[in-house]
């Protein structure tokens, strides 16, 4: 195929997709009226599967099928950058030099550390109930560890944080969010359809039916593959060592 039948190919396919995008703008609600279908079918099933937080309702039960391409995507993004930055035969491990950190920030990175930690599995475990969930906790949990490097220093941190181990974490997480789609098939009904566990009473930890469960897989998903992204990132303080020894 010659450069100009693709060029024309990709502008029928731009005029397309625009075609569509300027239809369904069209049919938008207008901003600040009182017409909002999405939001009031999204906001009914929320409260029939009794999910406080219908956004969490969206993402892991009415359209739990999206959230599990948003979690391949990721863990996909993890295994890549794991091939890519691993050590290679001419690459050997410079010591770390110490952080250049003031002492006060020192001592409060030490002080928000567990604080930190707290706060995002708190978000990840309570995100069927308030606002937040797996992504914004796994994130938060994270980053909460690496303060360690600030308050003490790189070897410090590697103690509490086995790459290896995380990387099973991320794989196994990823894997229960398929292995509860699967067992609704086993179960006779669709795909990740949340009709496996009971919906329980409303605004408990235990309602929502599966949506705490894919929202702490997601959530234990972000967290591992995080660190191993941080971690390999930071790794690339190596030292390319030369053939002929210089």
């Amino acid at each position: 195929m010659n450069p100009r039948t693709r060029l024309w190919l990709v502008a029928v396919g731009l005029a397309g997709v625009a075609a569509l995008l300027v239809a369904a703008c069209l049919d938008l609600p207008h901003f600040g009226g009182d017409r909002h279908p999405y939001g009031d079918r999204a906001v009914h099933t929320s409260l029939d599967r009794h999910t406080a937080n219908t956004i969490a309702s969206v993402n892991f039960d009415q359209r739990a099928f999206d959230t599990l391409g948003e979690t391949t995507i990721l863990f996909a993004a993890v295994v890549g950058c794991v091939v890519l930055l691993r050590q290679t035969r001419d690459e050997h491990r410079a010591r770390p030099a110490p952080a250049d950190v003031a002492p006060p920030v020192r001592r409060y990175a030490l002080l928000v550390l567990p604080v930190a930690l707290l706060v995002g599995l708190y978000v990840i475990a309570h995100g069927q109930l308030s606002p937040g969930g797996g992504f914004q906790g796994g994130v938060v949990a994270a980053t909460s560890l690496h303060l360690l490097y600030l308050g003490a220093d790189y070897r410090a941190l590697e103690r509490i944080r086995p790459v290896g181990l995380f990387e099973v974490g991320d794989a196994l997480s990823a894997s229960a969010y398929l292995v509860t789609g699967f067992a609704g098939l086993i179960g006779g009904t669709a795909f990740l359809a949340n009709t496996l566990l009971p919906y329980g009473t409303f605004n408990t930890l235990s309602s929502g039916g599966t949506v705490p469960l894919l929202n702490a897989a997601v959530g234990m998903e972000v967290a591992c593959a995080v660190v191993v992204l941080l971690a390999r990132f930071l790794d690339q303080a190596v030292e390319i060592e030369e053939e002929n020894g210089k």
